[in-house]
């Protein structure tokens, strides 16, 4: 709520002078597996693009009191089947006498709060395995003990307790359920603003039935407050199990004990303000599971001269924002970014086999990204905006591109709120709604909608002020879309036009809650329902009657709202007003829609990565979800870690009929250089091919590796240590049954080029421009990541194993058959076979111990070849 300079806002996006190539879809082909919900229409027609990182999550199954019974839900998967069905089962026995197709919910009305349920899916009449049987709760809640930390007393002698703020979810542990990751703020938390000493923060992690993982003190060096601590809890290496990146100081110390700043450990950088305006600033990477320290490096951007960002008291330059992208359009990315009140800077990074390695920096200095400047919210929010199956970043008035370039700027300034998803379905693409702080920026589009690709106003009003709160979500059945309102104006259509001028008090939170497609209106410890006929909202929970209290003063927000269990609505978290428990809500209200998860949504998903930052936002996904919906396509995914779902129970084996295979598939391959060659035939039709990986024989606990089209019969899998034996299998669907291949073993070895990863020993390592010094010690490695038909995707990966940097490398190789390549990303490409590839200009250096990947889409006759990579880089 903090005015931004004067300028002038125009009705037309300004664009950055800088101009993307056209970008290749990466996306698999693949039969669509539609979800099937009762009452849709039509089928959102989606491009092709690269399947995403997805985590394993297991049914989530919840059944907590309803009436005189017991109502049970699960979840429905990003993989599942359309028709999948689902048979009840209470203690044991099957309650259901036909699977249920059309929800996945139930109400058993001769259960009791005893009684204990599992789900078993069925899929063409057979029968899967079930999850561990659930308890159900005695309460409409699930109440989590804490471990809360003892109280303070600063240097100026002020006492302080703690209090439960900001949560976060992910799979600490690889099981297929979320751990909760809870930021406990002191209460002498401060806003940027206000001067004075605050006391450490902590971050928590804890499993859902309260036993504690572990806690990472940040120090003293890192204030509290909403805008200092933004914290992504995510899978960022893709080994089933998520990551804690945060910003830390020198004296956190992290759950092991080990405190970090080396010499400057016990330096306490506050100054008598309570401020920190000195002293070195990192970036953390913590295992999720341990909470343990993997990797520190310097924040970017340093904070340099503090009046440089605004003022020069402490206020702007501590503005932090933090999120998670999938920028390759495959594996998620790590965002961090500082200031938008002046100066706007984002740095993306990978973490990734162990490494830290930034990807790009976008300044708002740099020359081409002024308009960026001023426009930045009081948080962010990511999806593929531009359709090219990547994801962008909406830095509030302005959007980041996926290759750290301005996309454009509306130029309407800094808000308070901002909205991402397909909140205009009659129009191709996502809109963004947001509101506007200063008259002066925003002119005639306080309260706007515009087209998130280009920036173009699609409507708007003026608002006459600073203009502190706006939501949008479908309210109204009436009129196609998601309604919006404001804390100006009364509700509006998707299309703009005013519906009523009167509007629900609440202008916070959204929660889909009851039974049809309609969100309801979360605000601090209520969820209440637009009754759109009356113009009147009507209260559905009241959870301050459990002991429930809101966060962050006037905001009110909850510590989480997310879909975390059950079917596909939202659960809410509040903290208990002990500050000692933490309280799980979730719905006991029957539908008959039928949604996959929408923690398998990829733009859901990171939006409840970084619904703690700054004034937390609701989530939205990628597609519109509401009354009169299309049927969403469903997700293209790839899983990471073990899957918590078994296969059929006749088998007890991962995703294995017991009965003879229809269509049998054998699996062989030979080994290369840090990899092997893998290729299968089938004697009949097959589909839904995946390929899985482990170390020994047993499949329990085995990788997935890879998902391809239908046709494949060859796949490469690479990044392989030469000597360890590796065993292979091939899931693949026949007759809508999921069956595995033979188990294939091989043990790649050093000395053949005809892998897809090749690895030479003498490499450029060079500390100048130039890069014609070479010495030994890095290797390139050239990946074949999809083949299908006659195109195939590919990536050539830089590794500096050298002690210093590479700078402008180059790299290039040649194919001896019909290999061409037709696009590229990530570097310039030049020549036809020899191709030859420098840097982008943001990946120029690489750093030792770290890499540069760049990729490209091409075309074959048979096989992609698999070239020998040479150059200034990798000789």
């Amino acid at each position: 709520m903090e005015q931004t300079q004067s300028q002038i806002a125009p009705s037309q996006p300004i664009h950055s002078p800088t101009i993307d190539p056209p970008l290749p879809s990466r996306r698999l082909p693949k039969i669509l597996r539609n979800c099937v919900c009762a009452g849709l229409i039509g089928l959102a027609a989606a491009p092709v693009f690269a399947a995403r990182q997805a985590e394993y999550l297991d049914r989530g199954v919840v059944a907590l009191p309803a009436g005189n019974g017991v109502f049970i839900s699960w979840r429905m998967l990003g993989d599942d089947p359309a028709a999948v069905g689902f048979n009840v089962y209470r203690n044991g026995s099957k309650i259901t006498a036909t699977p249920i197709t059309n929800s996945t919910n139930y109400l058993d009305s001769s259960g009791t709060t005893s009684a204990a349920y599992t789900i078993r899916p069925v899929i063409n009449g057979v029968e899967y395995a079930a999850n561990a049987a659930k308890a159900t709760w005695s309460n409409p809640y699930l109440a989590v003990n804490l471990n809360r930390p003892n109280g303070g007393t600063t240097p100026s002698g002020e006492a302080y307790t703690y209090s439960p703020n900001d949560l976060s979810v992910g799979d600490l542990d690889g099981d297929g359920q979320y751990e909760i990751v809870v930021k406990w703020d002191p209460s002498n938390a401060k806003d940027n603003s206000q001067s004075g000493y605050t006391g450490n923060v902590f971050i928590d992690a804890y499993e859902m039935n309260g036993t504690q993982l572990w806690r990472i003190d940040l120090g003293r060096n890192i204030r509290a407050g909403a805008h200092y601590t933004q914290f992504m809890v995510y899978d960022l290496d893709g080994d089933g199990k998520a990551e804690v990146a945060l910003k830390t100081a020198p004296g956190t110390r992290d759950a092991a004990g080990t405190v970090l700043g080396g010499s400057n450990a016990n330096t306490d950088y506050r100054n008598s303000s309570g401020y920190i305006l000195s002293g070195p600033e990192y970036l953390t990477v913590f295992n999720g599971q341990t909470g343990v320290a993997m990797a520190t490096t310097d924040y970017l951007p340093a904070r340099g001269t503090v009046s440089s960002w605004g003022d020069n008291y402490g206020n702007r330059v501590d503005r932090f924002l933090a999120g998670v992208g999938y920028l390759d359009g495959t594996r998620p990315s790590l965002i961090m970014a500082r200031g938008y009140y002046t100066r706007a800077v984002l740095v993306a990074w990978d973490w990734r086999n162990g490494q830290l390695t930034r990807r790009w920096t976008f300044d708002s200095n740099t020359s081409g990204n002024g308009a960026a400047a001023g426009q930045g919210a009081h948080s962010l929010t990511v999806g593929d905006v531009d359709q090219d199956g990547r994801d962008e970043i909406v830095y509030g008035a302005a959007t980041i591109n996926d290759n750290g370039t301005l996309l454009y700027s509306t130029g309407l300034g800094h808000g308070d709120a901002l909205h991402l998803s397909d909140f205009l379905p009659s129009r191709p693409g996502l809109e963004v709604f947001m509101v506007h702080e200063s008259p002066s920026s925003y002119g005639n589009h306080g309260v706007e909608m515009h087209d998130a690709k280009t920036g173009q106003i699609i409507w708007s009003f003026q608002g006459g002020g600073d203009i502190g709160r706006g939501v949008i979500m479908d309210i109204d059945p009436r009129t196609p879309g998601a309604e919006s309102w404001a804390s100006t104006g009364g509700i509006n259509s998707a299309s703009g036009s005013q519906i009523t001028s009167s509007k629900p008090a609440s202008i916070n939170f959204a929660a889909w809650w009851d039974g049809d497609l309609l969100r309801e209106q979360l605000n601090n410890t209520m969820i209440d329902k637009w009754n759109y006929s009356t113009n009147s909202s009507s209260r559905l929970l009241t959870a301050y009657n459990y002991g429930a209290a809101s966060n962050n003063s006037t905001k009110a927000t909850p510590g989480l709202s997310a879909d975390l269990l059950g079917d596909w609505r939202e659960e809410v978290i509040w903290r208990h007003e002990n500050n000692s428990q933490l309280l799980i809500f979730s719905t006991n209200t029957i539908t008959s829609h039928k949604l996959r998860t929408l923690m398998h949504d990829s733009q859901y998903r990171t939006a409840i990565a970084w619904q703690n930052v700054g004034y937390n936002q609701p989530p939205h996904p990628g597609f519109f979800l509401g009354d009169g919906m299309a049927t969403p396509p469903a997700p293209d995914l790839y899983f990471v870690g073990t899957n918590p779902n078994a296969g059929p129970v006749s088998s007890g084996s991962s995703s294995s009929s017991s009965s003879v295979a229809p269509v049998a598939v054998t699996l062989g391959g030979s080994a290369g250089n840090g990899q092997v060659a893998l290729s299968w035939s089938a004697s009949g039709t097959i589909s839904a091919i995946e390929i899985y990986r482990d170390t020994d024989a047993d499949p329990a606990g085995r990788t997935r590796i890879a998902s391809l089209a239908a046709s494949t019969r060859s796949y490469t899998a690479t990044d392989l240590s030469n000597g360890t034996a590796y065993w292979f299998w091939v899931k693949y669907t026949a007759n809508g049954v999921s069956y595995n291949s033979n188990a294939f073993s091989s043990t790649p070895t050093a000395g053949s080029n005809s892998s897809a990863v090749v690895t030479s020993s003498a490499v450029s390592s060079v500390a100048s421009s130039s890069a014609s010094s070479a010495v030994s010690g890095g290797n390139c490695s050239y990946i074949v990541s999809n083949n299908w038909g006659s195109g195939f995707t590919g990536t050539i990966r830089i590794t500096n194993a050298g002690t210093s940097a590479i700078n402008n490398w180059n790299v290039s190789w040649n194919y001896s058959g019909s290999t061409r390549i037709t696009s590229s990303w990530n570097a310039t490409l030049s020549g036809n076979n020899p191709y030859s590839a420098t840097p982008a200009g943001w990946n120029a250096s690489i750093q030792p111990g770290q890499s540069a990947e760049f990729g490209f889409q091409g075309t074959h006759s048979g096989t992609a070849e698999i070239p020998l990579v040479t150059g200034s880089a990798c000789n």
